[in-house]
Formats: structure tokens, C-alpha cells, sequence
């Protein structure tokens, strides 16, 4: 019974991905939309295994997709920990600068293309910095929380134990490594929204984004539904590897 439970646990997860598959066919033998718009999973995946296994266009895309998204993830992490830290451990910063964080993490990131253009030009600079600009706010916002709200207790504990002001510090940071995670999670997703969005939008000549774009002009169905389907696939793969890692090294979440 118990190996029959764990099984079921393992799999549970996939349980909904052939039900989608069947509702996906029925939509497109029913013509509920209009086949030509909607083509079935048969086309589309063949499209999408060709466009990653044969050298075409889609496998190049996405490693160049993979390769901003990176970066800026990269340049958030590295500005937006410490920031956060700084801002979670000093309130009077915090409250001094809310309303700014507050400000540019609630305006939509799409309207600030033009700056970004403006100032970094027609590239991939442009799109990194317009990316890891969106997924640092998110990053700074958690951490500081993290690090605001570190549980009290343990902190006082290493406090009364003797412990330095750097290992205090280090609980504090243990402490808020569940939050920061969760902010990582959601600025890399956010990430990728902005980049795939910044390549349809801002002078691209390659990336996910121009791929679906490019494949939705010529209307070609399966190629733009294998470009979708793909963007899909990277931010669940980046979202997936990161709860392993916070699984594998945030053990104590929630104790």
C-alpha cells in the first residue's frame, strides 16, 4: 500500500498533461475553432520535434532565449540579494525608498520599453536590462521581507548564545532563504515574460519571442504553437530546477 502511494504521488503531478491532450484533440475533431487557427498535437509536435532535433530555426532560438534569460537572472540575483538584505535590516532605508520600489514594481514593464531602447539601444542589452530590471524589483521586495520577518526567536537565540554580529547575520539570512526563494521563482518567471515580450517587440533577429512571432506572420499554425509550447516548457523547467534546489538546501522552510 505504501509503495502504491508513493507511486501514485510521483506520477499525480502528470495526471493532468494527457487530460489537456485529450481535450485539446476533441476541440479540434468537434471544430469547436476552426482547425486551420487550432491544429491538432500531432502537428503540433512534430513541428516542435523537428524545429529542436534538426537544426532549425527553434533550436537556435531558444538557446539565445536561454542565454538572456540568464543573464538576467544573473544581474538581478547579484543587485537585488544584497539590496534586498540591505533594505530588510535597516527600516528606516526600507520606508525611506518604499514608495519608489513600490512605484516601479507596480508599473507595467512593458511600458518602460522605450526607455530602455532609448538608452541601451536596438540589442540584446536592452532586453537583458529591461529583464533583470523587472525580476530585481521582485527579488529586492522578497528578500527584504525575508529578511524582515526571519523568525525571532533563532535570531535572538544566536544573540544569547554569544554569537558575533556576522554569524547573526548569517542566521538572518538562513532564516529569510525561503522567502528569497520565492521571490527568485517568481522574478525568473517574470524574467522570461519580459524577455519573450522584449524580443517580439524590440528589433530582435532571433529568440523565442521573434519565433512565434515570426511563425504566427506566416501562418504557420504548428511552428507558432511549438514556439508557444517551448517558451511554456523553459519556464517550467527554470521553476522546477529552483524548488529542487530549495528542497535540496532550504530543508528547514516551515520547522
Amino acid at each position: 500500500m505504501k509503495r502504491l502511494t508513493i507511486f501514485g504521488t510521483r506520477y499525480l503531478r502528470f495526471a493532468g498533461l494527457p487530460i489537456f491532450l485529450i481535450i485539446w484533440q476533441l476541440v479540434v475533431w468537434l471544430k469547436i475553432v476552426d482547425p486551420v487557427l487550432l491544429p491538432g498535437p500531432g502537428p503540433t509536435f512534430v513541428a516542435l520535434w523537428h524545429g529542436l532535433t534538426t537544426g532549425g530555426p527553434l533550436a537556435h532560438d531558444f538557446g539565445r532565449t536561454v542565454s538572456r534569460v540568464l543573464q538576467a537572472i544573473l544581474i538581478a540575483i547579484v543587485i537585488g540579494v544584497p539590496v534586498g538584505v540591505l533594505l530588510g535590516v535597516s527600516e528606516k532605508i526600507y520606508q525611506s525608498i518604499e514608495f519608489i520600489v513600490d512605484f516601479f514594481r507596480s508599473t507595467p514593464t512593458s511600458a518602460l520599453f522605450p526607455l530602455f531602447l532609448l538608452i541601451f539601444g536596438v540589442g540584446d542589452q536592452a532586453k537583458v536590462y529591461i529583464s533583470a530590471f523587472a525580476a530585481g524589483l521582485v527579488i529586492v521586495f522578497n528578500t527584504a521581507y525575508g529578511v524582515m520577518n526571519a523568525r525571532k526567536t533563532r535570531v535572538l537565540a544566536a544573540r544569547v548564545m554569544g554569537a558575533r554580529p556576522f554569524d547573526r547575520m548569517v542566521v538572518i539570512l538562513l532564516e529569510s532563504l525561503p522567502q528569497n526563494f520565492i521571490g527568485l521563482r517568481s522574478g525568473v518567471s517574470l524574467a522570461l515574460v519580459i524577455m519573450i515580450s522584449a524580443e517580439m517587440l524590440i528589433g530582435s533577429t532571433d529568440g523565442l519571442g521573434l519565433r512565434v512571432f515570426e511563425e504566427q506572420q506566416r501562418f504557420d499554425m504548428p511552428a507558432m504553437y511549438a514556439g508557444i509550447f517551448t517558451a511554456g516548457a523553459l519556464g517550467y523547467g527554470f521553476n522546477l530546477i529552483l524548488h529542487l534546489v530549495e528542497k535540496r538546501f532550504v530543508h528547514w522552510a516551515g520547522k
